[in-house]
């Protein structure tokens, strides 16, 4: 059978219709793409007659007639160019003048844009006017995208206007309020004045400080403050291009927004502009992930936009800008401790736990955060060097939940707790430990434990501590005798954070909520922890009591039983009022056992105890 060769069709109305009405997340965009065609006239001119006067555009709105049109002072259209560039879907002037004389200054690319009108407007009209031929002006007609017309038109001075017909659901583009939000919006940037109607300032007067020479910190302040969109700055940030070959050409600001954070919260705010136009409001993933404070605004000229232009493709000259915004934050961070103390200090007030992990991901972070970055702990935010003070040389940590018998250890000890359950806490503190040598006790760990519970030199005997686990115990808990300070507390529960971790994990509800791939990684992780000690009740064999325990129930007293039932009391007692969430005691029946114990040792006190209706007025 003979192969045949065949011309590709094309449906010209079903792809006007997807590429005006799908291609856009936004009709807005319609308004962007046609200033930023007007742009590129106006640069095009420049390019091919450097004697021309700097131009403008300006754009009106006609509620009553519903229409919307951008008028540039820029090169125009030959009848030619006309049907092979504006007429033609996929072909633009702007792409080719582009190639040929290497400008960064043009901003189109796919020649798609025009079409966005249509998905605003019935109806576009294009008056024209050729710089190479000023007495020849045509008009372009057409309704719909899919067939047009070109009439001959008087000519007037250079330049190109576009008059929308709105679409009546589009009507409202058309209010001065609509189009100047949209234009303030999309064309702040761009370096050619943008009128709206007679008005005789342009919307995009701003002064941008990376295009003045040494600008001031007032003024990269009065820009981010202009741009901020949800949380007010802090602090600047200036980006500058990287010089290295092949490097970012990003330039722009970013600041750190004065605002707290809390834990891994991603408050990344980045808009993003080629060659002066707005393209992205949302380019929060060319920051580090660990800059969850940092807003900003920068422009490009190299970055690949995606055919909507309303994202970036993932590429080598993203992943450059990538790196040179994190550069940029870091060395800003760095200047802003070293020139500003007071703002630092605030940056670290307000941004404490992100900055945590932020440390975690580089080096140089690390040592500029280390010794000044607050850490959570049970006496409040303390740095880790006051916290490794206030610890006699050694850093404590709990590295399960917080509050508990841990917390109320550490109390009676008097020593400040870190909260290891808090975001990068105990990460940062182990790194810590590990660069200024300096001893961290996880509580909760056995290692820890080991470290805090010293073992007794004089172990109990098994009948003592077979009697000890049934009357202290409840199930899932192991009975450990130690000796630590202060012997005033008789005993600590403490529960196996490997253990917490495993029971999470393993829970229904979290494969709904982890990805499947970590959850995998997190179950290795806990493969060879068995669960059935959930947690260890350190018995401390120094207090008094317990020491007056064991010498009653070696001396078979009748006492030691309700003695031990007052002290297995206080043990669920004190986890409920410390906020052991994990304890399986009834505080309730603790509260009855505590009034039990002391109704039993006084009736052996005074074997004929009154009577309710014996009892008499203590005044």
């Amino acid at each position: 059978m003979r192969e045949e060769l065949r011309q590709t069709e094309v449906d010209l109305g079903g792809l006007v219709s997807v590429l005006a009405a799908h291609l856009y997340s936004t009709p807005l965009v319609a308004l962007r793409e046609l200033v930023q065609n007007a742009h590129d006239s106006i640069t095009r001119r420049r390019l091919e007659d450097p004697s021309a006067s700097d131009g403008r555009i300006v754009v009106r709105g006609d509620e009553s007639a519903g229409t919307v049109s951008v008028r540039d002072e820029g090169a125009g259209l030959t009848e030619e160019e006309i049907h092979a560039y504006l007429a033609t879907v996929g072909t633009g002037y702007t792409r080719l003048l582009r190639d040929v004389t290497g400008s960064e200054d043009l901003i189109g690319a796919f020649g798609l844009g025009f079409l966005s009108a249509f998905a605003v407007a019935d109806e576009v009209t294009v008056v024209t006017t050729s710089h190479r031929e000023t007495d020849a002006g045509h008009r372009y007609h057409s309704v719909g995208g899919e067939t047009y017309s070109v009439i001959d038109a008087p000519p007037q001075s250079p330049g190109t206007e576009v008059t929308l017909r709105l679409k009546p659901e589009y009507a409202y583009l058309a209010a001065e309020d609509t189009l100047r939000e949209v234009l303030t919006r999309y064309c702040a940037l761009l370096p050619i004045a943008v009128h709206l109607g007679d008005a005789a300032s342009p919307v995009n007067d701003l002064p941008v400080p990376w295009r003045e020479e040494n600008a001031s910190r007032q003024s990269e302040m009065a820009f981010a403050s202009r741009f901020a969109q949800r949380l007010a700055p802090l602090c600047t940030i200036p980006v500058r291009p990287d010089t290295e070959a092949e490097g970012s050409d990003a330039v722009g600001l970013l600041w750190i927004q004065d605002s707290a954070t809390y834990g891994s919260t991603d408050n990344r705010d980045l808009s993003v502009c080629l060659r002066g136009m707005m393209l992205s409001h949302d380019a929060r993933d060319l920051l580090p992930t660990w800059a969850g404070f940092v807003g900003g605004v920068i422009e490009s000229a190299r970055l690949t936009p995606t055919a909507s232009r309303e994202d970036l493709q993932r590429d080598e000259r993203y992943r450059a800008v990538h790196k040179g915004l994190t550069e940029s934050i870091i060395n800003g961070m760095f200047e802003i401790a070293r020139t500003q103390p007071g703002t630092w200090q605030r940056v670290l007030a307000r941004h404490g736990q992100v900055l945590l992990g932020a440390a975690l991901c580089d080096d140089r972070l690390f040592e500029l955060l280390a010794d000044d970055v607050p850490v959570p702990t049970s006496n409040g935010d303390m740095t880790a060097g006051a916290l490794r003070a206030a610890g006699s040389g050694t850093i404590h940590v709990n590295a399960g939940e917080g509050g508990g018998f841990t917390e109320m250890l550490y109390r009676a000890m008097q020593v400040p707790i870190a909260r290891g359950d808090r975001y990068a806490v105990l990460p940062f503190l182990r790194r810590y430990g590990t660069e200024r040598a300096c001893p961290v006790v996880e509580l909760g760990t056995s290692d820890g434990d080991r470290r805090l519970f010293k073992d007794t030199d004089t172990p109990l005997s098994t009948q003592d501590h077979a009697w000890l686990t049934a009357v202290l115990t409840d199930d899932g808990e192991e009975l450990v005798p130690a000796r630590y300070a202060p012997s005033a507390l008789p005993l600590v529960l403490v529960p196996d954070a490997d253990v917490a971790l495993k029971r999470r994990i393993e829970a229904d509800e979290t494969a709904s909520r982890i990805p499947s791939a970590a959850l995998a990684l997190a179950r290795d992780f806990t493969a060879g922890t068995d669960g059935s000690v959930a947690a260890r009740l350190y018995l401390n064999l120094d207090n008094l009591a317990v020491r007056r325990l064991l010498g009653a129930r070696r001396a078979d007293h009748p006492g030691c039983t309700t003695a031990a039932a007052l002290l297995r009391s206080l043990k669920v007692i004190m986890a409920s009022t410390a906020g052991e969430t994990g304890h399986r005691g009834d505080l309730t029946a603790a509260l009855v056992g505590v009034g039990s114990a002391i109704e039993s040792l006084v009736a052996e006190t005074d074997p004929a105890p009154s009577t309710d209706a014996q009892e008499t007025d203590p005044r």
